[in-house]
């Protein structure tokens, strides 16, 4: 995992004049699933959605909710930030693409936090498209892997790959929705069109029910006028589909990330933690996490 993916923080107080109880704790749920796919997608690296892949699950997780994380990057970011081996698995991502004869159950990795589990990915998965390419119904492979666990969980998050190719295209077509974390930088506000270029794709071919969930604004420095910039470009471009939690540096996170385990448990009571769980209420009155 690269120190750009984790030395972040959240901004507890949102730029728009939101409270910070403005999203109310949300009630344990007496039943779980189906599960709503999210897919945390953005093609470039270092605007850490490694980091609210895995901070973001663990905080709906301690709201009772049943979180899976699936691996979707062959550096297996994700499944190293939740302590996980991959080096020793015998199945991963990788094994359930290929093969319609492993049992998902089989790659499930329970992690030290309730309710958060993992199926992890290695360097492996790399081959996967190349593989994909000439497979019937190449697109909908991840579909077809989440079939029989779609109501053993309340949200599913793929954290993607930083690119837009065929394996970005599986996790667009089997997600209900995606979350895009974006940096306060000039270019990367002008890459996201080809993201959203991307999503408008394969709603329209693939996947009818896709949306935007919300844009999340990562690596903010109100201190900058650039950052104030490009945030006021952000709020004109999407409105409020953009999230009022903000995401700002600070150097709690690599130790964290050292100790292989989210915010929330490592420094339970650290601002960070907080406004994650800021960020998940947020996402659960949105209806993206119900």
């Amino acid at each position: 995992m690269s120190v750009s993916d984790v030395q972040l923080d959240l901004m507890p107080v949102p730029p728009k004049g939101g409270r910070d109880d403005q999203f109310p704790v949300p009630q344990p749920l007496e039943t779980h699933g189906p599960a709503r796919i999210i897919a945390m997608c953005n093609q470039k690296g270092g605007v850490g959605k490694t980091t609210t892949t895995i901070n973001l699950a663990a905080s709906l997780a301690e709201y009772g909710r049943k979180v899976l994380i699936i691996d979707f990057d062959p550096q297996g970011a994700a499944s190293a930030g939740l302590g996980v081996n991959t080096q020793e698995l015998d199945l991963t991502i990788y094994n359930l693409l290929l093969s319609s004869k492993v049992d998902v159950h089989d790659a499930i990795v329970e992690t030290q936090v309730p309710n958060l589990h993992i199926i992890p990915a290695n360097i492996d998965l790399s081959a996967a498209e190349v593989q994909l390419v000439n497979e019937v119904a190449r697109e909908q492979a991840l579909t077809r892997v989440l079939r029989p666990i779609l109501d053993d969980y309340d949200v599913i998050f793929v954290d993607c790959q930083p690119s837009l190719g065929l394996l970005t295209v599986n996790a667009l077509t089997a997600a209900h929705g995606v979350m895009i974390p974006l940096e306060a930088e000039y270019f990367a506000l002008r890459g996201v069109a080809l993201l959203v270029d991307t999503i408008d794709m394969v709603a329209d071919r693939l996947n009818p029910r896709l949306k935007i969930d919300g844009i999340l604004a990562t690596m903010v420095d109100t201190r900058t006028l650039h950052s104030r910039e490009v945030l006021e470009r952000l709020y004109q471009a999407f409105g409020e589909k953009v999230y009022d939690t903000q995401i700002r540096r600070t150097v709690k996170f690599p130790d964290a990330s050292v100790a292989t385990e989210p915010i929330t448990t490592y420094a339970p009571t650290h601002a960070g933690a907080e406004a994650y769980r800021r960020l998940a209420r947020e996402v659960i009155a949105r209806g993206d996490a119900a």
